[in-house]
């Protein structure tokens, strides 16, 4: 049996935090089950490379290895000894990561909808503040030219992304990517671009109330695109370096990753964890455009928003996930 004697794998955009290894466990014993039923008698070494922007926390990451090991030997099968290494790779996986044809499986959740440049962005559509006026993404008002720029982004960018980890990944090596995308061809779809509006309206109310200027609000746009099924497919095939083997669209709702400790009521808890993870996200790109002054402000005035908003709607994050290998 030609079983490998090591694996390298990757999760790409890794994040820090107590989530991060889970990614890494599965997988390792997924292996290991696989050599069980074709009977190999040998464990194979299995390298996991993490990979995030350099501000990461690997710090973090790295403190709970020690954890992860210790775990993933007491949920392995008896007689089991994959020797599993963590390495932590800095840098953007829009550029080039590993060595040429070392990787077998790459991983990435939640990351690629995030575009490689926001300027970049801003260039491509002159004047953006007077183009797109009142709104930070896409929206019913936003013109032609700003849709377009926001999808000319994403496809330079996942052409990008694609092009290097056809030099990284072996031949067969199989990649499976999560993007937070949705199921309508409209790029304005409220499935998509729901809570961007929301945080737009707190801020356009606080323009409004003087708070906040109103060129600051104009020149803010979130460097983000949620891409449909059909625009993934196309842009793979675009790039023929790899096959699709499989692509899904998938639900889940808000509320699925809420604290079960905290004993709140359904909807009430929704509405916490919606405003809690929407803070995680947009906090930064707040802090860095307007000022940790008007921080606490806007997302107190975001989460009533959201309260308002959830007990009218269901809101629900649409997946698009895509399996695919590398071609030989």
């Amino acid at each position: 049996m030609n079983f490998p004697k090591a694996l390298i794998m990757a999760d790409l955009g890794c994040s820090s935090g107590p989530n991060t290894l889970l990614v890494a466990s599965e997988l390792v014993k997924a292996i290991d089950n696989i050599r069980l039923k074709l009977g190999v008698d040998e464990s194979p070494g299995i390298h996991i490379c993490l990979n995030d922007l350099p501000q990461n926390d690997f710090n973090t990451i790295f403190t709970l290895v020690s954890k992860f090991q210790n775990n993933l030997t007491s949920q392995m099968t008896p007689h089991s000894s994959s020797a599993c290494y963590i390495y932590g790779v800095p840098g953007s996986f829009y550029t080039r990561l590993f060595l040429s044809k070392s990787i077998h499986f790459v991983y990435s959740s939640y990351s690629l909808m995030w575009l490689s440049k926001e300027k970049t962005l801003t260039k491509q559509v002159p004047e953006m503040a007077h183009i797109n006026k009142g709104n930070i993404y896409m929206s019913a008002t936003s013109p032609p030219s700003v849709i377009k720029a926001y999808y000319e982004q994403f496809q330079m960018d996942f052409l990008t992304f694609l092009k290097c980890r056809a030099e990284e990944v072996v031949s067969g090596g199989r990649m499976v990517l999560t993007i937070l995308g949705r199921r309508s061809d409209n790029p304005c779809s409220k499935e998509c671009c729901y809570v961007w509006e929301l945080l737009a309206n707190s801020l356009k109310d606080m323009v409004g109330e003087g708070l906040i200027e109103e060129e600051k609000l104009d020149s803010f746009n979130i460097p983000q695109y949620t891409p449909s099924p059909k625009e993934v497919s196309n842009i793979v095939e675009k790039e023929g370096k790899f096959a699709i083997n499989c692509l899904e669209v998938s639900e889940v709702n808000w509320d699925a990753s809420t604290d079960r400790n905290i004993r709140l009521p359904e909807e009430v808890a929704q509405e916490y964890n919606m405003g809690k993870c929407m803070r995680a996200v947009a906090e930064p790109l707040v802090l860095s455009h307007f000022g940790e002054s008007v921080v606490e402000e806007v997302f107190e005035r975001y989460k009533n928003n959201i309260n308002i908003s959830m007990s009218r709607e269901k809101p629900k994050l649409i997946n698009v996930t895509v399996s695919m290998t590398r071609k030989g």
